[in-house]
Formats: C-alpha cells, structure tokens, sequence
C-alpha cells in the first residue's frame, strides 16, 4: 500500500485522512507541537485508527520540507484569521464584552 492512498489531497493546502473530515494539520500540530504521542492523538480523535496516525507521521517524516511549509501556511492562516475576527468580532461578541465591562463597572463602585 502506498503512503499517499492514507489521504484525500483536496487542495494544495488541504489534505485529509482519507474517509474522515480531520487534515492532517490536526494530527501533526498535536505530535509535533504538543508532543503527544500517536496513541494519544489516535485516543483523543476516535474517527482516527492508530494506523492512520503513524501513516500520518511518516508522511511528514518522508515529506518534512513540503509539510512543514504546509504546516507553516495553516498556522499563519489562523494567526490571521484570529487578527480577522478580533478586529471585525461578530456581535454576540462586542455584546458579551460590553455585558462584562458592565458588570466589571458596577464591581468597582460597589467597592
């Protein structure tokens, strides 16, 4: 079986287990950033076989150079995403926010 048959490649930038929803992203921000191990992350996504993990793993061992520059765009992605919504926040946000200055307020004089 070959490596690459693990995988859907949907895009050059969205690569997934095959037969799940999970990108491979999740997988390997969990084994190399979070240092867990593949029973962890296999246990933690239970749509994952412990196999699909390890292939996972060595894919990213056999592809370091490309999947880390993948791994790089993910994460910029979402720092700018994150920048995105703090900028532009959706309203139940700007409301809770204001809920909570109230209330931070309203601690203040009782003091």
């Amino acid at each position: 079986m070959e490596l690459e048959s693990y995988f859907d490649f949907l895009a050059p930038d969205d690569i997934r287990v095959k037969g799940t929803r999970i990108g491979i992203e999740i997988i390997l921000y969990e084994y190399i950033h979070r240092a867990q191990s593949p029973e962890a992350i296999a246990a933690r996504y239970p749509s994952l076989t412990l196999e699909q993990v390890y292939a996972t793993i060595t894919y990213y061992l056999h592809n370091r150079e490309a999947i880390n520059a993948y791994l790089e765009d993910w994460l910029e992605h979402g720092r700018r995403m994150r920048e995105e919504q703090e900028r532009n926040p959706p309203p139940v946000v700007v409301k809770l926010r204001a809920l909570a200055a109230q209330r931070q307020q309203a601690e203040a004089q009782a003091t």
